[in-house]
């Protein structure tokens, strides 16, 4: 199993980044995919979660409608799309694999089995 993220950089306030990852090793439309981040000094903290099929999307609290996430699966492809930054957005962010299984048209977070390298996301002030 990989997973590669990339697209990270150096942005000012109110910027924008895309966020790729590239999964290989594992059936990647069988799994809900995950973003995580961990800010320096802080412990990880789950960002966004996707269905299967692209169909279901949750976001964390702090996200307040900012990023967008979306896969594609003929790709083997994870995406986040992050709008208006703002400093404490600064982190690592990494892709990680959700292995657990949700009803259908509901996803609630449980945890992942998997995670790639980060990519850096610095937002400048």
């Amino acid at each position: 199993v990989q997973l590669q993220a990339s697209g990270g950089g150096l942005v000012e306030v109110g910027g924008s980044l895309r966020l790729s990852c590239a999964a290989t090793g594992f059936t990647f439309s069988d799994y809900y995919m995950t973003w995580l981040r961990q800010a320096p000094g802080k412990g990880s903290e789950w960002v966004s979660g996707i269905s299967t099929d692209g169909g279901v999307t949750m976001f964390a609290d702090f996200v307040e409608g900012r990023f967008a996430i979306s896969r594609d699966n003929s790709k083997n492809m994870l995406y986040l799309q992050m709008d208006n930054l703002r400093p404490e957005d600064t982190a690592l962010y990494y892709c990680a694999r959700d292995p657990n299984k949700y009803p259908a048209g509901v996803y609630y977070y449980k945890g992942i089995d998997f995670r790639g390298q980060g990519t850096q996301v610095t937002v400048s002030s």
